[in-house]
């Protein structure tokens, strides 16, 4: 098995592919090791001294070191760790993963709202999958579009103006009615 791997823009995530698919469907974002108890593969992962955070997309693991820790030593032991996992056999997860996009809005903006995960969906999520992330649609409410950014884009230095100047200038040309974007916590 071989198992590449590609820098993030965020300097302490770490893209990894192996070659397979990770998740069939949807994502899992484990910020800490408790949340990565249902993931087997997240299990081993946090297992590596220095991992803070691992997220699992369709055919990628993204995952995030504390700043004290260097990749020179992280590295080897996470891949080793992700290799273990494919050779066992075991599930990625035990369970099902989450729901692409939450819900929070007004019946009255269902239409735009169905605009907004469209668009999110074909021309915003695959590109930040490209940098070992994910942004899901939490709620809109009065013209204010609720994002909650994952993996790499979680904690990136750049997230906020990929928000900005990135998603909340596409939402606005193509809906009207949004106004502006904000980030949503775990």
């Amino acid at each position: 098995m071989f198992i590449q791997t590609e820098t993030t823009p965020n300097p302490a995530t770490l893209k990894f592919l192996p070659g397979q698919a990770v998740l069939e469907q949807g994502t899992a974002d484990f910020p800490d090791a408790e949340a990565g108890a249902p993931s087997p593969l997240a299990r081993r992962i946090f297992a590596v001294d220095g991992v803070t955070g691992v997220f699992l997309g369709n055919d990628f693991v993204t995952v995030t070191k504390n700043e004290g820790t260097a990749w020179d030593h992280a590295k080897p032991a996470i891949l080793g760790a992700i290799m273990e996992h494919y050779q066992s056999g075991e599930p990625v997860m035990e369970g099902a993963t989450e729901a692409a996009h939450g819900t929070a809005h007004d019946e009255a903006d269902s239409a735009i709202v169905g605009q907004i995960t469209e668009l999110l969906d074909t021309r915003v999520r695959p590109a930040v999958a490209q940098d070992g992330g994910d942004i899901t649609f939490h709620g809109f409410e009065r013209g204010v579009v609720y994002l909650r950014m994952q993996g790499a884009c979680a904690g990136c230095p750049s997230s906020t103006m990929t928000l900005k100047m990135g998603i909340e200038n596409l939402l606005r040309h193509y809906i009207p009615e949004v106004t502006e974007v904000r980030p949503v916590g775990i």
